[in-house]
């Protein structure tokens, strides 16, 4: 992707073949964003429901997985800057008779972005076309400016084909979802500051992004990862927190994964996706192409993601 420009048609990416991308969607038939028909909370980590998450994404280029994004809209996904885009498998390696495939119209990546650091590491995809919703098609909830959840609360939606065990060339089958707390950014500076490492500095963390994680480690996001979802629940409706950014090594002790705050990044993203409105209380997402409608609570705006493939920063890379 070239820094603060447009991908398009043509240029490389294609569905299944080189140049495209396959889109594969799975959501949930709750009328509403962030609302998934499946339900069920993990400790460990394992294997999601299909269903699960409905906004997850996979990012594909010539048939193999290479980063996460997150369903904004019918037709924009959120993702990382610094890879190419396909969306949402349950199992990577067999055809879902919920899958959607589609052609990409253009990729926008932020103009602060710049390759090989980690600030506005943040792109949209916008699809050839809108999808239809389903009931395996959805999106999530985006938080407004004033909406921000509690440091240190556990949220279940990081979910990837990758975990610390697995590599970038053998990825899980099937999608995978773990819980993860929230830490704020001076507690993660703190954190990171242990044994820095060298090309990172002191206090790599920004105000613009957010980590989740452990202090021991395990359980985390990992490579391939990036630009996949950061969700917490709130009274039964999921919001994209974050979205997979970079991190040092995988599953380590004082190295939690760091995510871009999407909070920071709204105003971009409702700039340039013009279907997002400030939803009031009762307020109606509205769902193109036939797809179902449904409630967002006050200042979240509707939007959908997944992940895979963590962008590099250095050595330190996800």
């Amino acid at each position: 992707w070239q820094s603060g420009g447009y991908w398009r048609e043509g240029e490389g990416l294609k569905v299944r073949t080189p140049g495209s991308l396959l889109f594969s969607f799975q959501c949930c038939s709750s009328p509403g964003c962030g609302q998934p028909r499946i339900s069920g909370r993990i400790v460990g980590g394992g294997d999601a429901a299909r269903g699960q998450w409905p906004w997850q994404v996979s990012i594909q280029y010539n048939r193999h997985h290479c980063c996460g994004g997150s369903l904004l809209s019918a037709q924009w996904v959120v993702s990382a800057s610094a890879y190419r885009a396909n969306l949402g498998e349950h199992q990577l390696f067999s055809l879902s008779p919920n899958r959607v495939s589609s052609h990409v119209r253009q990729i926008l990546v932020h103009s602060d972005y710049k390759r090989g650091t980690p600030a506005a590491d943040i792109a949209l995809v916008q699809l050839a076309k809108p999808v239809q919703y389903t009931d395996k098609i959805l999106p999530f909830c985006l938080p407004g400016p004033s909406d921000s959840f509690p440091d240190n609360q556990t949220c279940d939606g990081s979910s990837t084909w990758f975990s610390p065990l697995q590599s970038l060339s053998h990825p899980c089958k099937t999608l995978q979802e773990v819980q993860v707390q929230l830490i704020d950014t001076a507690a993660c500076n703190t954190l990171y500051n242990i044994d820095p490492a060298p090309n990172m500095g002191r206090d790599p963390v920004k105000p613009d992004t957010i980590c989740a994680g452990y202090a021991e480690g395990q359980r985390d996001s990992c490579q391939g990862d990036s630009g996949g979802p950061l969700t917490c629940d709130h009274n039964g409706t999921w919001f994209l927190m974050g979205v997979v950014s970079w991190g040092d090594g995988c599953g380590e002790p004082n190295r939690p994964s760091v995510y871009v705050r999407t909070v920071a990044y709204g105003e971009w993203i409702r700039g340039h996706v013009p279907e997002l409105i400030t939803w009031r209380e009762g307020a109606v997402l509205q769902a193109p192409l036939g797809g179902s409608a449904g409630a967002c609570r006050p200042g979240m705006f509707g939007i959908g993601s997944l992940g895979d493939g963590r962008s590099r920063w250095g050595k330190v890379y996800r």
